[in-house]
């Protein structure tokens, strides 16, 4: 033992000091950082104060002012009250919350107030008030027009720097004891392992495991390794990696119960366990592999939709069948008789069922009724619904289609489950149900849900709901939308709702109404190194093609649909670039911008404008090798788009509405490097659970450009905290766990005892 302990000693004083020296460092970056924050946003607050203070003292009383200053204050992070001084040494006017502080630090406060008074110049004081630090900016206002000068006393909560402080290094002490646990326990098995058995013994019991001939898994200290043997017998062991799956599997089967990584083998076997053998078939419009004819050849290709994204790594992992339109030009010649292939082509592992459509039928269903109707309606973006009694029509019957398509699959099968994707569908369980009452059905609705007074704007709104509250599960992507349609629900139909259990029980019936926030196949990788085989390229090698040179780059991946705030963000660039002139020549914003729905004249009209709008700006400040924007326009697959994600300093997601937005998802998958920063719309499910993002509301273009600012001056320690913390998140909460969470509360809902037909009466 002696001589191991020799051995880690010195490890863990080198470590130790490390850790403190860096520690040392961290703090005194974060303290200094926080605090120039904390005196940045007086500033700014200040001169909101000022501006305030003269409509008030102008237009009304003291009174008045003591009111606008109370509104100011009033959800304003850190700022605890706020005070206007005359020439008197009693505020003039002042929020509650001032006068509790100034009554604890009085003699501090007058001082401060005095001294700022004296130099004639805004002043910041650092004050301790009771037990608590306290920020005091004290800045002169313009004089009125009696000639009488004014003074602003802002008072801000520091103790959050010192807890800030105090966290770090219980972090950095906890980091200590976990590396100082993992590198002894690491130090004592290299040293047990290479130093103390013969390594012929060793690669016996190497050689025996690759020929089959299994040893004991535990050596024990008479048959431990020595490295030289060892290295030459390893790479022989690849044959072993069948027997390591079965394994990886059998683990995933034993670890149900805990808060492990969910992965596609956990996934599987839990599926199989709470599904107990019934089948799992999901519903939806975009199918997941589409066959393009290219000259003589035809090409399987995945079409660019968030919903693929999700989904299919679902079925991969539990196999099933996907039931979706087929309307690729090859689609038909690469389907069986049955309109059924097995997919992904290079390794099957589910069936496609492909549906087909008339073009008469998809303008009706898909073009009109559900982008044209049910689109607009839901996302609220300012842009007004069109509902035409021939497209509901067309909805009604394509929803019938797939019924018979679904059923037709279903037969044989006992109590299967039903997946349904989104608004394309919502008579569709309805339809099922009539026909097989002992069908387990969910339809997860991808997309926001109005209010009831915006829900009541639809002719065929009962008909809607009354197809949806057939399914036994109702999926959103957050609570906010559970409510809106537990709210609509209430202010249109007759029914009973729970809203203790969020259920709505309608003719005996029972649905549940439950959030489940969609992920993406995300497993981590926290190494910050990019994998082997992952797209690579600087910023220059991706500008280069389009004529660009660019110091700092920003990315956007967007369908080019009126929801997606693209307009916005380009302003928002513009209005950065004017105010900041110092990054012209040396920002650019690349826009991976998708054709989408271009059939819909309202489509073609946005597309255009996006074009008008990159043109303009792009006119106004673009140099002989540089533009502010580049707009590619054009269907991108996930290898071009991995590499932007990848370089970019700055992502920005500003939806005007969202149900989740994967992109913001996918950019952080990405960065390995745990670098970048996201800039988020406040609109979007993804906000509710990437909360160290940069939330903006895409409708304040002043906002949006100071985001935009921070991100790209962001210290690269804030960029790998912040990075860090969302990759780990959504590494917990990938698509596999969201996919069995959904899977757990349809399997565990009980089925109504005795099946009545849903006739939606």
């Amino acid at each position: 033992m002696r001589p191991v302990l020799k051995f880690i000693i010195p490890i863990m004083v080198v470590m130790a000091a490390v850790l403190l020296a860096s520690g040392i460092v961290q703090t005194l970056q974060e303290d200094c950082r926080l605090r120039a924050d904390l005196e940045r946003l007086s500033v700014r607050a200040a001169l909101a104060v000022e501006t305030i203070t003269g409509h008030a003292l102008s237009n009304g009383s003291p009174g008045d002012l003591t009111r606008a200053l109370e509104s100011f204050v009033d959800g304003r992070q850190y700022l605890t009250g706020l005070a206007v001084y005359g020439a008197e040494t009693q505020p003039l006017a002042a929020t509650a919350g001032f006068g509790e502080i100034e009554t604890a630090g009085e003699s501090d406060m007058a001082g401060a107030l005095e001294t700022a008074r004296a130099s004639g110049s805004a002043q910041g004081f650092y004050l301790p008030i009771g037990a608590e630090e306290v920020y005091a900016r004290v800045s002169p206002m313009p004089e009125d027009p009696a000639g009488r000068a004014h003074w602003s006393v802002l008072l801000y909560r520091a103790g959050f720097i010192t807890e800030r402080i105090d966290r770090i290094w219980r972090l950095n002490l906890f980091r200590f004891f976990a590396l100082g646990i993992f590198v002894s326990l690491t130090a004592f098995v290299v040293f047990y392992l290479s130093i103390w058995k013969p390594a012929q013994r060793t690669a016996e019991w190497v050689n025996a495991l690759r020929t089959g001939r299994t040893p004991n898994p535990r050596l024990d200290p008479g048959r431990t390794p020595f490295l030289s043997p060892l290295a030459r017998e390893v790479s022989k062991m690849a044959v072993s990696l069948a027997q390591a799956r079965a394994a990886a599997e059998e683990e995933a089967r034993l670890r149900q119960s805990s808060d492990s990584l969910w992965t596609p083998e956990r996934l599987k076997e839990f599926v199989r366990i709470k599904l107990n053998g019934r089948a799992l078939y999901v519903v939806s419009n975009r199918e997941p592999y589409q066959h393009i004819r290219r000259g003589n050849q035809i090409e399987c290709v995945v079409p660019p939709s968030g919903l693929v994204t999700a989904i299919e790594p679902v079925l991969k992992a539990c196999g099933g069948t996907w039931i979706a339109e087929g309307n690729g030009d090859a689609d038909r010649e690469t389907a069986d008789t049955h309109d059924r292939l097995r997919v992904p082509p290079e390794e099957p592992q589910y069936t496609l069922r492909r549906v087909w459509l008339s073009k008469e039928e998809e303008m009706g269903y898909y073009y009109g009724f559900s982008n044209e109707g049910l689109w607009p309606l839901c996302h609220i973006a300012h842009t007004r619904p069109t509902f035409r009694e021939q497209d509901w029509l067309m909805y009604e019957s394509v929803n019938r289609k797939f019924a018979r398509a679904v059923l037709e699959e279903l037969e044989g099968s006992v109590e299967p489950c039903v997946l349904i994707q989104d608004y394309h569908f919502a008579l569709l369980p309805r339809l099922i149900k009539n026909e097989r009452p002992d069908a387990r059905v969910t339809i997860f609705w991808h997309i926001p849900w109005p209010n009831p007074e915006s829900f009541a704007i639809c002719p065929w709104q009962n008909e809607l709901l009354k197809g949806m509250l057939a399914a036994d599960l109702i999926g959103f992507h957050t609570q906010f939308h559970c409510n809106n349609f537990l709210q609509t629900v209430d202010r249109l139909l007759e029914s009973r709702i729970d809203y203790e259990h969020f259920t709505v029980n309608r003719e005996g019936h029972t649905t549940w109404v439950k959030p489940f926030p969609i992920s993406i196949a995300f497993l981590g990788n926290s190494s910050g190194k990019t994998p082997a085989g992952a797209p690579q390229s600087s910023k220059g090698a991706l500008l280069k093609p389009h004529g660009v040179s660019a110091e700092w780059m920003g990315v956007g991946v967007d369908r080019l649909d009126y929801t997606k705030g693209i307009l916005e963000r380009f302003r928002s660039v513009e209005l950065f670039l004017e105010r900041i002139p110092s990054y012209v020549g040396r920002f650019t914003f690349v826009e991976l911008a998708a054709p989408s729905r271009s059939l819909i004249p309202k489509y073609q009209e946005f597309m255009a404008e996006v074009e008008r709008e990159a043109e303009r700006i792009n006119a106004r400040f673009r140099t002989r090798s540089w533009k502010p924007i580049v707009l590619l326009v054009r269907q991108h697959g996930h290898k071009e788009i991995e590499p932007f994600y990848r370089a970019a300093d700055v992502c920005m997601v500003t939806s005007l509405h969202d149900g989740m937005n994967l992109v913001a998802k996918e950019f952080v998958t990405a960065r390995d490097d745990e670098r970048g920063a996201l800039i988020l719309s406040q609109f979007t499910g993804a906000a509710r659970e990437l909360k160290d993002a940069l939330i903006i509301n895409p409708y304040d273009i002043g906002q949006t450009a100071e985001a935009l600012r921070a991100a790209l001056e962001m210290p690269e320690s804030e960029q790998i905290e912040r990075m860090r913390r969302m990759r780990d998140l959504l590494k917990d909460r990938n698509v596999y766990r969201w996919a069995a969470d959904l899977m757990q509360e349809l399997a565990a809902i009980r089925l109504d005892a005795v099946p009545a037909r849903v006739n939606g009466s």
